[in-house]
């Protein structure tokens, strides 16, 4: 029987411009709000701390709050 990852969390592994799936998966979520980001839609994450964000406010917010 195949398995779909439809509606699954995919893990990924970030990297300064791209990043590689390590499980499949239609989706990440939002390191600070918890929300779903299809993996069409995910434009912002950080490799140094391996997270993904839902937009470019939310990822310069955390990027500003450890400083």
């Amino acid at each position: 029987m195949l398995m779909s990852s439809a509606d699954r969390p995919a893990k990924l592994a970030y990297g300064p411009s791209s990043y590689r799936m390590l499980s499949p998966g239609n989706y990440v979520n939002c390191a600070v709000t918890g929300e779903p980001i299809a993996l069409e839609e995910l434009r912002y994450w950080s490799a140094e701390r391996q997270e993904a964000y839902a937009s470019a406010e939310i990822a310069t917010r955390r990027m500003l709050s450890d400083t």
